[in-house]
């Protein structure tokens, strides 16, 4: 395609396009699965789990030719295999959305409550897994003459807190290496990230609705984020915001403004 033939004009609908999730039987995941296919996107799951385990989420989907494929993002073998499999089935796809990921809650003063494990296992996740999927969907996105690829970051990136500390570097890592690519997979294939603040899921162990309802009041927004939000944040970056690469997305609610 010639530069000056890409418009980048929004998109009404994303009937042809074939949308990779990780971590797609997650909340943001599934949620990011229905806003999509309700668009006319194909729809693969990408996870840990069996394919079968996501059985009732592609059946409730609208549409057809939906699947899921069973691989861990920690696991570039399998990532190899998973894309080799997603190009054979749907002719390859043009949307990945990053995920997938996991955290568990260590208070940042507690030095030795983050371990050396939990560490690395978070890295390799969140930031490893993260550049992994699209090494093995970058021939792909390439390809489609308009890929995308959104990561799912978040605000503890800015803000330097969150969880732990190990995830608030991970996702700061996600934000760089989004921008780092925007550049270098441009124009093909544009990069972006979406951030989201406190999201009521189970994604962090120990956050329940009392949580969610103090924490709430303290947003300007006045509650916490749902994965639909997210999801709806994801899919606007295939719709609406076309002329975008390399930007951060913040949806949080007002959160970090502090």
């Amino acid at each position: 395609m010639n530069n000056s033939a890409r418009t980048f004009a929004p998109h009404d609908s994303l009937e042809g396009q074939v949308a990779v999730i990780t971590g797609g039987n997650g909340a943001i995941g599934a949620a990011t699965a229905r806003r999509a296919a309700h668009l006319g996107a194909r729809v693969v799951l990408l996870q840990r789990t069996p394919p079968q385990k996501s059985q009732a989420l592609l059946a409730s989907l609208p549409g057809s030719g939906h699947f899921a494929v069973a691989a861990s993002v920690t696991d570039s073998a399998a990532l190899a295999r998973a894309a080799e499999e997603v190009q054979s089935r749907t002719g390859g796809t043009s949307i990945l959305v990053n995920a997938a990921g996991f955290t568990q809650p260590v208070p940042a003063a507690d030095l030795d409550g983050l371990t050396d494990d939990l560490i690395d296992s978070i890295f390799a996740t969140t930031w490893r897994g993260t550049f992994a999927a699209i090494r093995a969907f970058a021939p792909q996105l390439k390809r489609s003459q308009d890929g995308l690829v959104v990561n799912v970051s978040s605000i503890a990136a800015l803000s330097g807190m969150g969880s732990n500390l190990a995830y608030a570097a991970a996702k700061a890592g996600v934000d760089a290496l989004t921008k780092a690519l925007a550049k270098t997979l441009a124009p093909t294939v544009r990069v972006v990230a979406v951030s989201p603040g406190v999201v009521d899921t189970a994604f962090v162990a120990g956050r329940d609705a009392d949580f969610n309802a103090r924490v709430g009041a303290t947003i300007p927004l006045r509650r916490v984020g749902m994965a639909d939000d997210v999801a709806a944040a994801i899919v606007a970056c295939a719709t609406s915001l076309r002329y975008a690469t390399g930007s951060i997305f913040v949806v949080d609610g007002g959160r970090g403004l502090g």
